[in-house]
């Protein structure tokens, strides 16, 4: 997993000492602290662990330089200073990163921004317990102590659909317990606002959340949230062209409902690694390309079919299947052979949590 991006802006000496406290917390992290450069004169960042660099004068490009660029963003002063320094650059809760706010003192970590999606929240009361503080939480969800559907599927790299649906499911849910349908299995109880669909009984009414890697909807608004758990395993004639794998892809998860968000990668023989068409096109979807040799292959049980004229030539007999299945769980579609290529799609059934 990459470093976490982690900008803090300090406006004062004891705000620096502070900011560096607070930057000893996220060890591992890629940490840089700004202050004004008059306040770098003293004594307040000497043989400190993070080199504290100067806010430039012109500031209004510095401080979208630092939006943009950040995970999460603390500013260690006065809110005020916070609000009015990032309010140009604010667009939306899916792209903001998450923004705190911190007294110069230590005493209060506010959460500004991104409370749920860009993870404010959780970074907040990480930090208040790290510095002795008090979190400073707004949001209706975790003060009612409900649960957050998009912190939650932030936090579990699911992918929101629909972020109207969100906020649907987000207003039921202070209201009353919200369906959840999971093609993943679930691993611990539901949380305080969410409940089981019930199987087999009339079609629920009004919102609800599904998790899975189908295009599908089981509830009048429904919620979907996409697990990258989806193995594709692709072969293919030598001198394929990306068109080709193209067309074949999208045909299989078209017509098995598959959403593209849900693949977590394609796999191949080791001797299609540098198969053109394959991967220009798996690089411009942005899906890793990963390939296992023949014998590896050949110890994946769980296939549907056999070629004897594929392994004379690849040395397995079912190149697409087996490398589906090689690191997942259960073969959703079989191989399927369109103009030279050769699909079939695994899932990985890693389970849900909620605690």
């Amino acid at each position: 997993m990459n470093p976490i991006k982690i900008m803090i802006a300090a406006y004062s000496r004891q705000g620096i000492r502070t900011a560096l406290k607070a930057a000893e917390h996220f060890s591992g992290e890629e940490i840089r602290i700004f202050a004004a450069g008059r306040l770098l004169e003293s004594d307040a960042s000497d043989n400190a662990p993070f080199p504290v660099q100067a806010i430039p004068p012109e500031s209004r490009t510095f401080y979208g330089e630092l939006f943009s660029g950040a995970d999460l963003l603390i500013f260690v002063g006065a809110l005020g200073i916070a609000v009015r320094n990032i309010a140009p650059f604010v667009k939306d809760k899916c792209t903001d990163p998450a923004v705190l706010c911190i007294d110069e003192q230590g005493t209060f970590v506010i959460s500004v921004l991104s409370g749920h999606i860009g993870g404010a929240n959780r970074f907040a009361a990480k930090l208040a317990d790290a510095l002795g503080a008090v979190a400073v939480i707004t949001t209706a969800t975790d003060l009612r102590h409900r649960f957050s559907v998009d912190s939650w599927a932030a936090a579990n790299g699911l992918i929101i659909d629909d972020m109207k649906a969100a906020k649907a499911v987000s207003a039921a849910i202070l209201e009353r317990e919200v369906p959840l349908e999971s093609d993943l299995p679930v691993l611990t109880d539901y949380p305080p606002g969410v409940r089981k669909a019930e199987d087999g009984k009339a079609p629920e009414k009004g919102p609800g959340i599904l998790v899975s890697w189908l295009i599908r909807q089981p509830f009048p608004a429904t919620l979907r949230l996409i697990p990258r758990c989806l193995h594709l395993g692709i072969g293919c004639r030598k001198g394929i062209s990306k068109e080709a794998v193209a067309d074949a892809v999208e045909k299989v998860l078209r017509e098995h409902r598959l959403d593209p968000r849900a693949v977590k990668g394609v796999y191949s023989i080791d001797l299609k690694k540098d198969e053109p068409g394959l991967t220009a096109y798996c690089s411009e979807q942005g899906w890793p390309f990963q390939v296992y040799t023949a014998q590896e292959l050949n110890q994946v049980e769980g296939t549907s079919g056999a070629s004897a004229f594929v392994k004379s030539v690849t040395g397995t007999d079912n190149v697409c299947e087996r490398a589906a299945l090689k690191d997942a769980d259960r073969l959703i579609v079989p191989k399927t052979v369109e103009s030279g290529v050769t699909v079939a799609a695994a899932v990985e059934l890693s389970g849900i949590r909620f605690d």
